[in-house]
């Protein structure tokens, strides 16, 4: 194998009878650093984009959620089971919310909404994340999504009304009892502000305090939809998510409440980003592939051009397995060479773009940050550098099959010529 490796580091690097062969190596080389360093480049955007996304989520919800195992469920939460919760390593903060579909009409419009109800600890964090510094809401009154106020036509501070599905069923029921259809009481409020989060959020959340959000969803005593649950800094969801089942593994409640991680929530939509990025991912390694292919006709000409070498090599003993391996490894360190510097442009670019934002997003206005983010992952790394190198080797069996057929059945005449 040294042999075999000296012997193609001399016949990369020796000139060639046929300038045309140096110019498709330099050619296929270029293609490979150009496929791989854009391709690592479009992932980590990519990336950047699924991490914004998750983090507008965790800006209203916690990275992990403590639910009924049942879904639209309500789970009891105590003092004590926030105080047990928040012991657990990692965990920064737990706070009950309450959340569910609900009827909102004003303005002589009329829309299903998701209602929130946070605490005021969550209002405080969602204040910090968002650089406000009023309130969204007070204790009466809610925030409406931008979006959804749009379509409403939502007045500052103009009255609504919201209510729970529940209550159309109730008073359809009560219609053979017309005394007490009066009992039915129908929650107004008033629109404090608006909001600008994340496109799910806009286009159909309203948020509210817990306790009116509680009242809007008929929820009783101390009765909550679940508990979000933040991770500490630098720990990642996933850890926590372990921990946290861990945790609920020893309780009495384990088998009717469950530990739910935002991505399980949201899982369609981060299903398709993940999607997006490895169809990227397939789509432009054809770049490396084709690069690839001129490295096969490279290769070939290489042999053609080394015939009288090649010759005296055999001459020295050497077979056709390692005539194969000289041309196998020249392939191989086209193309690790090429991944090498490849991922080296990529990994430079990112940090630039990281650092100084230099290629900006062509409408600023209608994105709440400036320019593309990116977010780099040594397993996106791992993964096209090992299929580029593979590529590249596979792409070189043919003309190393070719090299040594030339090698071991041509004659001492014809080699020596």
């Amino acid at each position: 194998m040294n042999t075999a490796f000296w012997i193609a580091r001399r016949f990369s690097f020796a000139r060639k009878r046929f300038r045309v062969i140096n110019v498709i190596s330099a050619i296929s080389l270029g293609g490979i650093i150009v496929g791989v360093s854009t391709l690592l480049i479009v992932m980590s955007v990519l990336n950047g984009f699924q991490k914004l996304a998750f983090d507008m989520f965790t800006t209203v919800e916690g990275e992990v959620q403590l639910v009924a195992a049942h879904s639209g469920g309500t789970i009891a939460v105590t003092d004590s089971l926030l105080a047990s919760i928040a012991s657990v390593e990692g965990v920064a903060a737990a706070e009950p919310f309450a959340e569910g579909e609900a009827i909102m009409s004003g303005n002589r419009k009329s829309e299903l909404v998701m209602i929130r109800g946070v605490s005021p600890a969550a209002h405080d964090y969602l204040m910090r994340r968002t650089g406000t510094m009023q309130p969204y809401f007070s204790d009466g009154t809610i925030s409406a999504g931008e979006l959804l106020a749009g379509r409403m036509q939502l007045a500052p501070f103009g009255k609504v009304s919201i209510f729970s599905p529940e209550l159309i069923g109730a008073g359809l029921d009560l219609l053979s009892d017309p005394y007490m259809l009066a009992a039915l009481e129908i929650p107004e409020s008033k629109v404090s502000s608006t909001f600008t989060l994340q496109k799910i959020f806009d286009d159909r959340y309203v948020l509210a305090s817990n306790a009116f959000a509680r009242k809007v969803l008929l929820m009783g005593e101390n009765r909550y939809s679940g508990i979000d649950i933040r991770a500490e800094k630098g720990v990642s969801g996933a850890s926590l998510l372990n921990r946290l089942d861990r945790w609920l593994a020893e309780k009495p409640f384990r088998k009717t409440w469950r530990m739910r991680s935002l991505e399980n929530k949201y899982r369609d939509i981060f299903a398709v980003m993940e999607l997006e990025k490895w169809a990227s991912f397939c789509v432009l390694m054809l770049v490396v592939l084709v690069a690839g292919l001129s490295l096969t006709g490279s290769l070939a000409m290489t042999a053609i051009d080394k015939q009288r070498e090649l010759f005296y090599l055999r001459c020295l003993g050497l077979e056709k397995p390692q005539f194969m391996g000289i041309f196998l490894i020249q392939g191989g360190m086209t193309g690790i060479a090429g991944t090498l510097a490849g991922s080296l442009i990529a990994w430079v670019t990112c940090r630039l773009q990281e650092g100084f934002g230099l290629v900006k997003l062509p409408s600023r206005s209608a994105f709440i940050i400036d320019a593309y983010p990116v977010s780099m992952k040594t397993g996106d790394f791992i993964a096209v550098g090992l299929t580029a190198i593979a590529l590249t080797l596979l792409v070189s069996i043919y003309p190393a099959r070719k090299a040594a057929a030339v090698a071991t059945s041509h004659s001492l005449a014809s080699k020596t010529n």
